[in-house]
This record gives C-alpha cells, sequence and structure tokens, in this order.
C-alpha cells in the first residue's frame, strides 16, 4: 500500500501481497474478470483490514453517476463516484491503467472515491465528483479546503490512441495531448485530471508518478490485457496512516 498524501487515511494499493492465482496475481480486487470469488473475498479483507474500515467499491461504466454511501453494508449500484460524509465508512475506485482519484473536504469531513477514464474524463466526471462534494456542504465554503489524489495510472508516454481521439480529447482538456515514448499519439489523463481539478479550485493536488504500464508492481490492463485491478482507498472519519479501530493501520 503506498500512502495518497491526503489529511485522512488515504491510499493505493499494489498487486502484490494477495491470494489470488495469474493472471490475477495477487491482490486483485476486481470481482468481475473471472477470479475465483473465494480469492477476491480474502483479498477484498486484506484491503479491509489495511482501512480499517468495512469497503464500498465503485461499481463503474465510464460515465458520471454519483452515489451516496450512507450504510457501508448496502449495494452499491453502479456508480463512478462514489461519496460518503458518514465516518467509518471507506470507498473504494478499481482501477488497471484508469485513474483512481480520491477526494478529500475538510468543509465537513465528507469523502469521494472516483474511477476516471478516457471517457469519463471527456464526459466531465471530473468536474462531477467534485460537484459531488460542493452539493454537501451545509454553506458555501472555499473550495480551498478540498484535498485530492490522483493514483497510479497509465502515464502519456504510454496510452497510445488513435490521432483523431487525441484530437477530440484536445478539444475539452488540451492538457490530456501527449507523445507516446515511439512516437504516436498518446493522452496523459492523470495529467489532465491535475489540470482540471487546479481549474475547479481544489486546494491541493498531489499526483502520483507511478505508470502502471511501466511498473510491474501494478496491473495494467493495456500491458497485461486479462488481469487484476488495484485500488485507491479514502476512509471518512479516520486521520492519515490511522485505522479507526485505533491502531496504525496495517498493510499487506
Amino acid at each position: 500500500m503506498i500512502d495518497a498524501g491526503l489529511p485522512v487515511h488515504a491510499f493505493f494499493s499494489m498487486r502484490d501481497g494477495g491470494v489470488s492465482a495469474a493472471p490475477f496475481d495477487s491482490l486483485n480486487l476486481a470481482d468481475h474478470l473471472g477470479d475465483e470469488p473465494t480469492a477476491v473475498a480474502r483479498n477484498r479483507d486484506t484491503l479491509a483490514e489495511a482501512a480499517g474500515a468495512p469497503v464500498s467499491f465503485v461499481v463503474a461504466e465510464h460515465g458520471l453517476r454519483v452515489h451516496h454511501v450512507s450504510d457501508a453494508a448496502a449495494p452499491v449500484p453502479v456508480a463512478d463516484i462514489l461519496i460518503t460524509d458518514v465516518p467509518g465508512i471507506a470507498l473504494a475506485a478499481l482501477a488497471a491503467d484508469c485513474v483512481p482519484l480520491l477526494l478529500h473536504d475538510a468543509a465537513d469531513g465528507a469523502v469521494v472515491a472516483a474511477h476516471i477514464g478516457r471517457r469519463g474524463l471527456f464526459a466531465g466526471a471530473v468536474d462531477a465528483a467534485v460537484a459531488a462534494l460542493l452539493n454537501l456542504r451545509p454553506a458555501r465554503s472555499s473550495r480551498d479546503l478540498i484535498s485530492a489524489s490522483v493514483g497510479p495510472a497509465i502515464c502519456g508516454r504510454c496510452y497510445e490512441v488513435p490521432l483523431d481521439m487525441r484530437r477530440e480529447m484536445a478539444g475539452r482538456h488540451p492538457a490530456a495531448v501527449s507523445t507516446t515514448r515511439w512516437a504516436t499519439p498518446a493522452l496523459d489523463i492523470p495529467r489532465a485530471i491535475e489540470t482540471r481539478l487546479d481549474e475547479l479550485g481544489v486546494g491541493q493536488v498531489v499526483r502520483s508518478a507511478v505508470c502502471t504500464f511501466e511498473d510491474e508492481h501494478y496491473f495494467s490492463h493495456r500491458r497485461d490485457d486479462l488481469t487484476g485491478r488495484q485500488g485507491g482507498v479514502v476512509v471518512c472519519g479516520a486521520a492519515p496512516g490511522v485505522s479507526l479501530l485505533g491502531a496504525p493501520a496495517t498493510a499487506p
């Protein structure tokens, strides 16, 4: 686990430390890929232990749907953005090249976990995630109180796309325009997300330097095709690095 750098307990998992067999080895957190269900369940238990709280997982569709989690035991519908202001609930966004985005609002303690890829970015998922936090506030407060962490994802040197796709994205997010290491059109989704968060007035933005395609300690769909998913986790009401059980957060 790597710390997400937020003023609340938040972290990103890696692919090591779980029980899944290849090609999902080993800390695969996704239950929709064909991995052994009991292995996924054990891996999710490991994540919950690290969080020190029950975890609700994003069910992504590359869209803008927001779901408010008020009961950690309740099923989560399809939604790329989860939000909660209930202390003791952890939210997780899964990815394997897309961006797990974590947000915290010091105005009321609310947190967000969002799955954002190319389609979600283009549709406005970053704006939707920030708006979800603003809508929860009881009164107007400065956006400087919002902190964001842009997690490990495929970088602009590796995310090759057709030229027409890059041109389309450039019309909405110029910061996404990039070129691969082999001199072909590419998109830099993490950079575009960071830029958009700055434009929206988010006070602090932390961005991971990890490229999931380049670093084999992370799952990458582009690199491996059939593979697992890592997660970004944020815990409402928990101090950084400390579980809600009052003990230091653990990691495999």
